[in-house]
């Protein structure tokens, strides 16, 4: 679909539309090609919006938060990007409950939980993404899960209809829920949460900080883990002892720090990212046995294909 017919059916639906815009700019790992267009809502009602115009003329949409766990091809994305970020990031805290647009960074939800003394969400606190991302996969860390707090989530279906969706309808297992298949757009999250005592939170979260700063790769962009802990193992132990960090193809290279991280250390290409990918699955499958899945989320097309 051209740019021209593009800017017709999205045109003054939200504040920022870009077009043809790189989203190396919009991923943490600062790699991938352009999106045909790409649009910054900055209300809830915008949001309904988009997915309702991209509903009614058939035009593939695609959400993202920060851009992490996200690995966007050369060729980068056809059709729209929503994409929910610091305009959309209100956070209300109540009671025992915090409750968060789709764009907060789940960093910083924590954060302030632990500052209003509650506790159940520091565990996201070296989680790189937003509110929605962290609830669309579940993610985790130290032992915590999204869905052992999370409440409720308000979604919007490609109808454009707005709900919630409890824990169980969401059918969360390990760094999965049924947001992508159902094609839902996640807009608002509420936690539960319980009392703690700050001082206590954050000394716990200022240890974790410590030990990710001494081996975590964080002064270059990554995506965080490439792939998933195989049952009773980590990942990082596999590629480690298969001998594969430092294997570097392009600007792309096996952290030396640690192994389950790919770091951009110039202008990377995606290209590069799947080769070094694909020689770690085939590696530890040789070496081990175990066949490695990917944690990332592989999005988008080939540059030959643009």
């Amino acid at each position: 679909m051209g740019r021209p017919l593009l800017e017709s059916i999205f045109a003054g639906i939200a504040p920022t539309i870009l077009y043809d815009e790189p989203l190396s700019m919009h991923t943490t790992w600062r790699i991938g090609g352009p999106a045909d267009v790409l649009i910054v809502p900055t209300t809830l009602e915008e949001v309904r919006t988009v997915v309702l115009t991209a509903h009614a003329n058939q035009i593939p949409l695609f959400i993202i938060g920060r851009g992490s766990n996200l690995l966007v091809m050369d060729g980068g994305m056809r059709g729209a990007v929503l994409k929910l970020g610091d305009k959309f990031a209100s956070v209300d805290v109540s009671d025992h409950s915090l409750t968060a647009l789709a764009g907060r960074s789940i960093v910083s939800a924590a954060h302030i939980a632990i500052r209003h003394g509650l506790s159940g969400l520091e565990f996201a606190t070296g989680i790189p993404g937003t509110i929605g991302g962290a609830v669309t996969m579940n993610a985790g860390a130290h032992g915590g899960e999204i869905k052992n707090v999370l409440a409720k989530a308000t979604v919007i279906t490609p109808a454009g209809t707005i709900t919630e969706l409890f824990p169980d309808e969401l059918e969360f297992r390990y760094r999965h829920s049924i947001v992508r298949e159902q094609h839902l757009t996640i807009v608002q999250a509420q936690f539960d949460l319980q009392p703690g005592d700050s001082n206590q939170l954050q000394e716990k979260v200022r240890t974790w900080s410590k030990r990710r700063l001494a081996t975590q790769p964080l002064s270059l962009p990554n995506c965080g883990s490439v792939f998933r802990n195989p049952p009773g193992d980590f990942a990082a132990r596999l590629i480690e002892n298969a001998g594969l960090k430092g294997l570097r193809r392009g600007n792309a290279m096996i952290s030396e720090l640690h192994a389950n991280f790919i770091v951009n250390v110039g202008q990377a290409r995606a290209t590069d990212v799947l080769w070094l990918m694909c020689c770690v699955q085939e590696t530890v499958q040789q070496r081990f046995g175990i066949r490695l899945e990917p944690e990332v989320r592989i999005v988008g097309e080939d540059e030959t294909r643009r």
